[in-house]
């Protein structure tokens, strides 16, 4: 699995950094998503996944292997 982000799209809502705070963080000046890791651990999977989910802009895409 690989993630990455669209920070364009972004609007900041947070939603992601709740689901998964060791895979996503926000930019303390903008709150805008920053990825912390771009090949989660297998036990972070489930947490991106539900992250890319629920994020209102759909700024996070999930790449399966």
């Amino acid at each position: 699995m690989r993630i990455s982000i669209n920070r364009s799209r972004c609007i900041a809502a947070g939603q992601c950094v709740l689901k998964s705070p060791q895979v996503f963080d926000q930019d303390e000046e903008d709150g805008i998503v920053i990825l912390r890791t771009e090949n989660p651990a297998p036990e972070l999977r489930e947490s991106a996944k539900l992250a890319a989910r629920v994020c209102p802009s759909e700024a996070i895409i999930v790449h399966e292997d």
